[in-house]
């Protein structure tokens, strides 16, 4: 397979993306408003209600929703006469948050550092934009989810990796472990006969959105998931044959690359896992101390949408690094050919 070759692939898909985007962008581009009944203050006193001194300089007495302390920043919903404290402000923390993470990316990262905020800048424009927004207005999430995980794919590799060889090997090995992905979570979904609705949030979102797919919204979150983590190890894969590849053999060339890809797979494979059990340790520990049978909690529908997230993206994850790595070795040049 030659670059031209790999070029061949990769513009039909790009352009398939491009006008896939188009049909499916949402009509409604921003969500209705509504009438906004909160509002912000700084606690001043605490005397079985806070004395609240709210932005625009009045002072209002409230009911103590929350733990807070005098100084605190906080968020009051107004209902009627009354305001009840409902949140802590977060803004300015999170602003500086943020700001060191985005300092220290560019302090170790330099050029390559401000390439990957760029693209994930374009990554949160996708989702914001097009993924929610198409969802919201009634697409089918799956496809959505695919198209805007398709573009994430193509506009965040390129900007931060450069339009090379081995970041189109990444792309093309990336594509296609994100659809095998797609194709094993739905198999599995029908399988195990999942709905998509596990939770009160599930029920909720499903009975004020009766339009959604909510097992389509479930294939959609492990799609976009996967993602995270696939571009990461093809990148890898191919940058890593592209190194290699100087006075080796086609399939000593596949074994070596294959051997560091073992390595990563392991190493992923178990942030992956932990990924998901870190998200719903409150869950893990409100069912450890139940007395259901470990057998019903595992194959009930709650656990059962956590291990089939962890259980397809891991195999996602697994099959891109052969797949990566022998589109590497086969774009390589003839030299490296399987022979």
């Amino acid at each position: 397979m030659s670059r031209r070759a790999i070029a061949a692939i990769l513009i039909p898909a790009a352009i398939a993306t491009l006008i896939a985007m188009i049909v499916l962008w949402p009509a409604r581009t921003t969500p209705p408003t509504s009438e906004n009944n909160r509002v912000e203050g700084t606690v001043t006193a605490i005397d079985g209600r806070a004395t609240v001194r709210l932005d625009d300089g009045t002072e209002t007495s409230a009911e103590i929703g929350k733990k807070v302390r005098v100084g605190d920043q906080v968020v009051l919903l107004h209902t009627g006469p009354d305001y009840a404290i409902v949140d802590h402000q977060r803004s300015t923390p999170m602003i500086g948050m943020l700001a060191l993470t985005v300092a220290v990316i560019l302090a170790f990262g330099r050029w390559r550092g401000l390439t990957s905020l760029a693209g994930l800048a374009v990554s949160f424009a996708v989702l914001l934009l097009f993924i929610i927004p198409a969802i919201l207005d009634g697409s089918p999430p799956l496809l959505v989810a695919v198209v805007g995980a398709s573009a994430i794919m193509f506009a965040a590799l390129y900007l931060t990796h450069g339009i090379s060889t081995h970041t189109s090997v990444a792309v093309a090995g990336t594509l296609a472990s994100l659809v095998l992905t797609g194709l094993l979570g739905a198999g599995f979904t029908a399988a195990l006969h999942l709905t998509g609705v596990a939770t009160d949030d599930d029920a909720f979102l499903s009975a004020t959105l009766g339009g959604i797919d909510m097992r389509g919204l479930l294939l959609a979150g492990i799609v976009i998931g996967a993602l995270g983590v696939l571009d990461d190890v093809t990148v890898t894969q191919a940058v890593t044959v592209a190194e290699m590849s100087a006075g080796a053999s086609g399939w000593a060339l596949y074994r070596a690359a294959i051997r560091v890809g073992r390595a990563h797979v392991g190493s992923a494979v178990n942030t992956i896992v932990l990924a998901y059990a870190g998200a719903s340790l409150p869950l893990l520990l409100l069912f450890s101390t139940g007395t259901q049978p470990a057998g019903d909690l595992l194959t009930g529908e709650l656990l059962a949408q956590e291990i089939l997230r962890s259980a397809v993206g891991t195999i996602g994850l697994v099959a891109s690094v052969p797949l990566t790595t022998a589109l590497a070795v086969l774009a390589a040049g003839r030299s490296h050919r399987f022979t």
